[in-house]
Protein backbone atom coordinates (compact mmCIF):
# COMPACT_ATOMS: atom_id res chain seq x y z
CA UNK A 1 0.00 0.00 0.00
CA UNK A 2 1.69 3.17 -0.90
CA UNK A 3 2.49 5.67 1.75
CA UNK A 4 0.18 8.69 2.37
CA UNK A 5 1.26 11.88 1.20
CA UNK A 6 1.24 15.04 3.73
CA UNK A 7 1.72 19.01 3.01
CA UNK A 8 4.07 20.37 5.40
CA UNK A 9 1.93 22.24 6.37
CA UNK A 10 -0.13 21.20 9.82
CA UNK A 11 -3.78 22.15 10.38
CA UNK A 12 -4.86 22.80 14.31
CA UNK A 13 -8.24 22.62 15.14
CA UNK A 14 -10.01 24.07 18.17
CA UNK A 15 -13.14 23.11 19.30
CA UNK A 16 -16.11 25.27 20.51
CA UNK A 17 -17.79 25.89 23.53
CA UNK A 18 -19.10 22.97 25.69
CA UNK A 19 -17.10 20.44 23.32
CA UNK A 20 -14.17 18.73 23.34
CA UNK A 21 -11.43 17.79 20.83
CA UNK A 22 -13.15 15.09 19.60
CA UNK A 23 -15.98 17.45 18.09
CA UNK A 24 -13.51 18.73 15.58
CA UNK A 25 -12.96 14.57 14.37
CA UNK A 26 -14.54 14.37 11.43
CA UNK A 27 -13.71 17.64 10.04
CA UNK A 28 -9.60 16.44 10.27
CA UNK A 29 -10.30 13.70 8.89
CA UNK A 30 -11.65 15.01 5.81
CA UNK A 31 -8.87 17.60 6.00
CA UNK A 32 -6.11 14.82 6.26
CA UNK A 33 -8.16 13.56 3.04
CA UNK A 34 -7.15 17.34 1.31
CA UNK A 35 -3.46 15.96 2.07
CA UNK A 36 -3.11 18.11 5.67
CA UNK A 37 -1.43 16.86 8.47
CA UNK A 38 -3.58 17.62 11.28
CA UNK A 39 -3.50 18.54 15.25
CA UNK A 40 -6.63 18.78 17.25
CA UNK A 41 -6.89 20.69 20.75
CA UNK A 42 -9.10 20.26 23.33
CA UNK A 43 -9.35 22.63 26.31
CA UNK A 44 -11.76 23.91 29.28
CA UNK A 45 -13.87 26.34 27.62
CA UNK A 46 -16.08 27.08 30.76
CA UNK A 47 -13.23 27.19 33.27
CA UNK A 48 -10.66 29.20 31.80
CA UNK A 49 -10.56 32.69 30.82
CA UNK A 50 -10.25 32.91 27.08
CA UNK A 51 -6.56 34.31 27.68
CA UNK A 52 -5.58 31.34 29.88
CA UNK A 53 -6.53 28.79 27.07
CA UNK A 54 -5.15 31.09 24.54
CA UNK A 55 -1.54 30.46 26.59
CA UNK A 56 -2.49 26.98 26.45
CA UNK A 57 -3.03 26.59 22.86
CA UNK A 58 0.40 28.62 22.62
CA UNK A 59 2.43 25.76 24.08
CA UNK A 60 0.29 23.29 22.03
CA UNK A 61 1.54 24.76 18.84
CA UNK A 62 5.24 24.94 20.07
CA UNK A 63 5.01 21.47 20.41
CA UNK A 64 3.96 21.00 16.75
CA UNK A 65 7.04 21.23 14.41
CA UNK A 66 5.94 21.46 11.12
CA UNK A 67 7.51 25.10 9.31
CA UNK A 68 3.79 25.98 8.40
CA UNK A 69 0.81 26.13 10.36
CA UNK A 70 -3.39 26.92 9.25
CA UNK A 71 -5.65 27.15 12.42
CA UNK A 72 -9.68 26.16 11.94
CA UNK A 73 -11.89 27.12 14.71
CA UNK A 74 -15.57 26.76 15.55
CA UNK A 75 -17.13 28.84 17.12
CA UNK A 76 -15.30 30.41 20.42
CA UNK A 77 -12.47 28.35 19.30
CA UNK A 78 -12.22 30.53 16.41
CA UNK A 79 -12.11 33.25 19.16
CA UNK A 80 -9.72 31.47 20.78
CA UNK A 81 -7.28 31.22 18.07
CA UNK A 82 -7.18 35.09 17.51
CA UNK A 83 -6.67 35.99 20.51
CA UNK A 84 -3.67 33.44 21.08
CA UNK A 85 -2.37 35.12 18.04
CA UNK A 86 -2.98 38.64 19.37
CA UNK A 87 -0.88 37.61 22.71
CA UNK A 88 1.43 35.36 21.52
CA UNK A 89 1.56 35.38 17.72
CA UNK A 90 3.70 31.99 16.28
CA UNK A 91 5.24 33.14 13.22
CA UNK A 92 4.67 29.82 11.14
CA UNK A 93 0.50 30.66 10.91
CA UNK A 94 -0.30 30.96 7.55
CA UNK A 95 -4.21 30.78 7.07
CA UNK A 96 -6.76 30.57 9.58
CA UNK A 97 -11.33 29.69 9.08
CA UNK A 98 -13.61 30.91 11.46
CA UNK A 99 -16.52 28.71 11.61
CA UNK A 100 -19.82 29.82 13.12
CA UNK A 101 -17.54 32.67 15.12
CA UNK A 102 -19.06 35.66 16.33
CA UNK A 103 -16.45 37.97 15.43
CA UNK A 104 -18.62 40.90 16.91
CA UNK A 105 -20.69 41.25 20.11
CA UNK A 106 -22.95 38.49 20.19
CA UNK A 107 -26.72 38.42 20.79
CA UNK A 108 -26.75 35.26 22.68
CA UNK A 109 -24.34 35.53 24.50
CA UNK A 110 -24.82 38.98 25.77
CA UNK A 111 -28.29 37.63 26.23
CA UNK A 112 -27.25 35.11 28.82
CA UNK A 113 -24.56 36.97 30.29
CA UNK A 114 -27.10 39.36 32.19
CA UNK A 115 -28.12 36.12 34.28
CA UNK A 116 -26.05 33.74 36.66
CA UNK A 117 -27.11 30.74 35.47
CA UNK A 118 -26.85 32.47 32.29
CA UNK A 119 -22.78 33.36 32.92
CA UNK A 120 -22.28 29.97 34.50
CA UNK A 121 -23.35 28.47 31.08
CA UNK A 122 -21.17 30.62 28.37
CA UNK A 123 -18.65 30.14 31.42
CA UNK A 124 -15.23 32.31 31.58
CA UNK A 125 -14.22 32.47 28.11
CA UNK A 126 -16.84 33.79 26.75
CA UNK A 127 -17.14 36.19 29.58
CA UNK A 128 -13.62 37.70 28.87
CA UNK A 129 -14.76 37.90 24.94
CA UNK A 130 -17.86 39.74 25.79
CA UNK A 131 -16.21 42.69 28.01
CA UNK A 132 -13.30 43.01 25.22
CA UNK A 133 -12.84 43.85 21.65
CA UNK A 134 -11.72 40.96 19.30
CA UNK A 135 -8.43 41.04 18.48
CA UNK A 136 -8.19 42.38 14.49
CA UNK A 137 -6.74 40.50 11.75
CA UNK A 138 -3.22 41.04 10.79
CA UNK A 139 -1.22 41.27 7.50
CA UNK A 140 1.02 37.94 9.11
CA UNK A 141 -1.97 35.57 7.88
CA UNK A 142 -4.81 35.25 5.61
CA UNK A 143 -8.51 34.54 7.62
CA UNK A 144 -11.55 33.60 6.44
CA UNK A 145 -14.94 33.42 7.82
CA UNK A 146 -17.99 30.65 6.94
CA UNK A 147 -21.05 31.53 8.43
CA UNK A 148 -24.37 29.67 8.70
CA UNK A 149 -27.65 30.39 7.05
CA UNK A 150 -29.87 27.15 8.67
CA UNK A 151 -31.48 28.51 11.66
CA UNK A 152 -31.80 25.55 14.26
CA UNK A 153 -30.32 25.80 17.96
CA UNK A 154 -30.77 26.48 21.19
CA UNK A 155 -30.42 30.25 20.27
CA UNK A 156 -33.72 30.60 18.69
CA UNK A 157 -35.15 29.90 22.13
CA UNK A 158 -34.21 32.96 23.60
CA UNK A 159 -35.85 35.11 20.98
CA UNK A 160 -34.89 38.25 19.24
CA UNK A 161 -31.52 36.63 17.42
CA UNK A 162 -30.82 38.72 14.03
CA UNK A 163 -31.70 36.62 10.84
CA UNK A 164 -30.34 35.27 9.02
CA UNK A 165 -28.36 33.24 11.77
CA UNK A 166 -27.81 29.58 12.30
CA UNK A 167 -29.64 28.97 15.72
CA UNK A 168 -26.59 30.53 17.36
CA UNK A 169 -24.59 33.52 15.83
CA UNK A 170 -26.42 35.95 13.78
CA UNK A 171 -24.75 35.99 9.78
CA UNK A 172 -23.70 39.57 10.35
CA UNK A 173 -21.57 38.99 13.75
CA UNK A 174 -19.13 36.45 11.80
CA UNK A 175 -17.92 39.62 10.00
CA UNK A 176 -14.84 41.67 10.62
CA UNK A 177 -12.52 44.28 8.76
CA UNK A 178 -9.81 42.33 7.59
CA UNK A 179 -11.28 39.19 6.20
CA UNK A 180 -9.80 37.70 3.32
CA UNK A 181 -12.33 36.41 2.42
CA UNK A 182 -16.34 35.27 4.02
CA UNK A 183 -18.98 33.08 2.92
CA UNK A 184 -22.38 32.36 4.03
CA UNK A 185 -23.87 28.75 3.55
CA UNK A 186 -26.63 26.35 4.00
CA UNK A 187 -26.23 24.95 7.32
CA UNK A 188 -26.77 25.37 11.52
CA UNK A 189 -24.09 25.97 13.71
CA UNK A 190 -23.72 22.58 15.45
CA UNK A 191 -24.51 21.15 12.30
CA UNK A 192 -20.67 22.73 10.88
CA UNK A 193 -19.08 20.28 12.35
CA UNK A 194 -20.33 17.62 10.18
CA UNK A 195 -20.87 19.19 6.90
CA UNK A 196 -19.44 18.37 3.72
CA UNK A 197 -19.79 21.37 2.22
CA UNK A 198 -18.17 23.33 5.42
CA UNK A 199 -15.24 20.82 5.05
CA UNK A 200 -14.59 21.31 1.48
CA UNK A 201 -14.72 25.13 1.96
CA UNK A 202 -12.47 24.78 4.26
CA UNK A 203 -9.67 22.92 2.79
CA UNK A 204 -10.24 25.40 -0.77
CA UNK A 205 -9.93 28.03 1.65
CA UNK A 206 -6.24 26.68 3.45
CA UNK A 207 -5.29 25.56 -0.35
CA UNK A 208 -5.66 29.28 -1.98
CA UNK A 209 -6.79 31.56 0.62
CA UNK A 210 -10.27 32.11 -0.39
CA UNK A 211 -13.71 30.10 -0.48
CA UNK A 212 -14.90 28.84 -3.67
CA UNK A 213 -18.33 31.05 -4.44
CA UNK A 214 -19.54 28.77 -7.07
CA UNK A 215 -22.79 27.87 -6.84
CA UNK A 216 -21.93 24.27 -7.90
CA UNK A 217 -20.03 23.00 -5.20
Amino acid sequence: MPEEKFSEKTVVLVHGLWMQGWAMALMGLRLKRCGFRTAIFSYPSMRNSLSQNAHILSDFVAGITSSHIHFVGHSLGGLLIMQMLSECPDKRTERIVLAGSPCQANYVASKLARFKLGRYLIGHSMLQYLKQNLPECTDRCEVGSIAGSRSLGAGRLLGGLPDPNDGVVAVEETRMSGLHDQITLNVSHSGMLISASVAKQVCIFLQNGSFSHSPKL
